[in-house]
């Protein structure tokens, strides 16, 4: 889907009961829509986050169901065009890029949660009206395949200028910015580094290098990227992805395989919120003071691999070590994201098409 006006489009998800009690139409189930990303659940191997979600069951005699979109853009598309008669009853994944556009649609049905009481307020202040709660936050980044560049006889970029370079033409794959919020996160990215006179003109240079655009992060990181067996060793992926080589690795790594492009780092900030019009409004809060609590929000960084708001909990070490956290990532105002959002996805994809 390489178009913003399909990216609107209706499509079909797949719901994925944790629980095999209860009944859909019932109060005792709650339906979480997810992005593609989200690990399924698997009945044989469970992951933490289908564990945590096992026991906010146990404890609280409400059964979840996961219903998977595509990348959240796509998933927000589709939460718009289903607002007030929602298909699910609270939704995950929606960032700070995309957020603002869920408030003007009446998305959510506002709730201020206590146990967001503890989360940092440069976080919750994103959405004041109580309208979503903040769940984890991360930095989406330019990443690199430190191995497949030393093969072609290169070394790391280490700035956005470089990336359109001729030395790494046809190298980089970034997400489409109309269907992927990680895509739009870079888009914005470049046009906080080089503001509204240059990034259009940095986007020419890039297509003109070769940049290649797919429609979501999984296809990026799973299929183009070199370390996926793509022939792209450049992605656009998160400040966070190195651990997850280190940690998920089929052979034991003491370094990571993959570094980060630390002058490319954007501020992402995911939020979930009950959504308006829920047959469950009751299970769908309780679900979501779960969602921030510190026993779902340990298990965050290394199933999401992205960061915790909940100041309660401690780190894997190795996820510190090879995580890039820049100290000043780039950013820009929602409000300024919100104002020009539509025009910029237009131009961009008028660019890169």
């Amino acid at each position: 889907m390489n178009r913003r006006v399909l990216a609107a489009a209706v499509l079909t998800a797949t719901a994925l009961p944790l629980s095999a009690c209860g009944d859909d139409d019932s109060e005792d189930v709650v339906t979480m829509v997810v992005y593609d990303s989200y690990p399924d659940d698997d009945a044989e191997q469970p992951n933490a986050l289908q564990v945590a979600l096992d026991e906010f069951s146990a404890d609280t005699g409400i059964d979840v169901s996961l219903l998977k979109s595509q990348d959240a853009g796509t998933m927000l598309s589709k939460a718009v065009l289903t607002a007030g008669n929602p298909e699910g009853d609270v939704m995950w994944g929606v960032d700070n890029t995309l957020l603002s556009r869920a408030i003007e649609a009446r998305v959510f049905d506002p709730y201020r949660s206590p146990a967001a009481d503890v989360i940092d307020p440069r976080f919750t202040s994103l959405a004041p009206g109580g309208e979503a709660t903040p769940v984890d936050y991360g930095d989406v980044c330019v990443n690199y395949d430190i191995g497949a560049l030393q093969a072609a006889g290169l070394e790391p970029p280490t700035t956005f200028e470089q990336l359109a370079e001729p030395q790494y033409a046809s190298r980089l794959v970034v997400e489409n910015a109309a269907t992927s919020s990680p895509g739009l996160a870079f888009v914005l990215a470049t046009i906080a580094k080089f503001g509204d006179e240059g990034w259009e003109q940095y986007w020419s240079q890039l297509a003109d290098n070769g940049v290649l655009v797919v429609d979501g992060w999984n296809e990026a990181y799973y299929s183009a990227f070199t370390r996926a067996g793509g022939d792209r060793p450049l992605v656009v992926s998160y400040g966070s992805s190195p651990p997850f080589e280190v940690l998920y690795a089929t052979e034991p790594m003491t370094d990571a395989p993959t570094g980060v492009v630390a002058d490319t780092c954007f501020r992402q900030v995911e939020f979930a919120g009950v959504l308006r019009g829920t047959d469950n409004p009751d299970g769908a809060r309780q679900l979501l003071d779960f969602l921030v609590s510190e026993r779902y929000q340990r298990e965050v960084a290394l199933n999401l691999f992205v960061f915790p708001v909940n100041p309660a909990v401690t780190l894997d070490p190795a996820f510190v070590k090879y995580a890039t956290i820049p100290t000043d990532p780039l950013t820009l105002d929602p409000a300024v994201i919100d104002a020009n959002r539509e025009a910029w996805i237009d131009r961009w994809t008028e660019i890169v098409s």
